[in-house]
């Protein structure tokens, strides 16, 4: 016969079998919850993981699979945090007379650039290898499918740097460029397939959006008007966005409240970081209204460095980029030009997204690139002055960089990101 239950134990059972309809209703919310919210849970879970290492691999830990993925980084490795290796074996990825598709203000040979050694510099990541770059690959990709890069000039070297890197492979009667105002778009005819630019440097609209005729010093951002411009960007596969060179133009951004055509405007003045935290969000919500996260990818990419102080290098006073052939080795280099705030910026928002953003961390690697812009070898719009031709440091432009060069390794890593996230 069984022993009698002890009092101690009859009041556990009973504490028990109160318990038990709370806690299945407890079982029940939390499963409904995680169903209806699934995506955020993965959010939080990605933000909490004490392994996730960088920014990107936080990002990237998120989500299980990604479109056009064939596979992985090996575990650990940032593809970001390397060195420059010289490798004139593989590099240059192709030739500057050889692409008829870069304009004149980033062929340095063509205007009398002396040495040819920023060709010859590639990308080594600590830990791995980054993939050779395969032409053949991304545009089989690409058949049937537009890919596109959104924002400024920079970004617009590297929409070039990946025609260059892809046109070869295509007949010349099977591939055409053409522009329409602020959409210029390359056409692989045999692959249907588009590779494309848009010009919008802020995202949002703003006073800067004509593709010509741009260069307005008193830059003003229309908030919540990302629809401006992103009815362009519909049905697109894989989309890179980048915008921070035109938000720097000093501690605060004109933002207009309301409309470009309203009579009295209403402009008010706010923190550059908050001015850059607003368009962020309203690229993230842009993205996450117009975008299948199981069909289509969406790249952006951090700040391009410039170089215009050389004294932050160890320079002589006075200096910059022009006449610049080494690269800075100095690996904790950051340069003023890289505002850290706006960087915080991009991960605070990035974080928090609820659609996969593949992250191009490309600031501390172009930092050490001096070498590497279009200085004074460049076609330049306006006649030079007899005082700028005497000083040429005075017109160098260390804002863009010449191709073949620097933007072919942000394709690089696009391509790396792209198939091995």
């Amino acid at each position: 016969m069984k022993s009698p239950l002890s009092a101690s134990s009859s009041s556990v059972l009973i504490r028990k079998a109160r318990l038990s309809p709370f806690l299945f209703t407890l079982l029940a919310f939390i499963v409904f919850v995680a169903i209806l919210y699934g995506e955020d849970f993965m959010c939080l879970l990605g933000q909490l993981d004490p392994n996730s290492g960088s920014l990107l691999t936080r990002l990237e830990k998120k989500w299980d699979k990604l479109p056009f993925a064939i596979g992985k980084t090996p575990e650990g490795c940032d593809i970001f945090s390397g060195r420059w290796v010289r490798d004139e074996s593989t590099h240059p990825l192709y030739e500057e007379s050889e692409c008829p598709y870069i304009q004149p203000q980033l062929t340095c040979q063509e205007h009398g650039r002396p040495d040819k050694e920023y060709q010859y510099w590639r990308w080594q990541p600590h830990g791995c290898d980054l993939p050779s770059f395969n032409a053949t690959l991304m545009l089989e990709t690409l058949r049937g499918k537009r890919m596109m890069f959104v924002g400024d000039s920079l970004n617009r070297g590297q929409y070039v740097s990946m025609v260059c890197l892809l046109h070869r492979l295509i007949p010349e009667d099977a591939k055409s460029m053409e522009t329409f105002d602020s959409l210029t778009v390359f056409t692989a005819k045999e692959y249907n397939a588009t590779i494309e630019f848009y010009w919008a440097p802020f995202l949002l609209e703003s006073n800067s959006d004509n593709a010509v005729i741009h260069r307005i010093s008193d830059r003003i951002v229309r908030k919540g008007s990302i629809n401006k411009h992103g009815r362009h960007w519909k049905r697109v596969d894989i989309i890179v966005f980048n915008t921070y060179l035109w938000w720097m133009t000093g501690l605060k951004m004109k933002i207009l409240q309301g409309s470009f055509d309203d009579e009295v405007k209403d402009i008010v003045e706010i923190p550059t970081e908050d001015a850059y935290r607003m368009a962020m969000k309203s690229m993230l919500r842009w993205v996450r209204k117009n975008m299948n996260p199981r069909k289509t990818r969406v790249f952006f990419t951090s700040m391009s460095p410039s170089h215009g102080k050389s004294i932050e290098w160890g320079g002589e006073p006075g200096l910059n980029c022009y006449n610049q052939t080494t690269l800075i080795d100095n690996t904790t280099y950051w340069g003023s030009d890289c505002r850290k705030g706006v960087m915080e910026v991009i991960g605070e928002v990035l974080r928090k997204s609820k659609f996969p953003i593949s992250f191009l961390n490309i600031t501390q690697l172009s930092s050490y690139r001096k070498d590497a812009h279009t200085s004074i070898y460049k076609k330049q719009w306006n006649p030079l002055t007899p005082e700028q031709l005497a000083n040429p440091v005075s017109y160098a432009d260390c804002v863009h960089w010449c191709l073949p060069g620097l933007q072919d390794t942000w394709n690089e890593l696009l391509f790396t990101k792209l198939f091995y996230p």
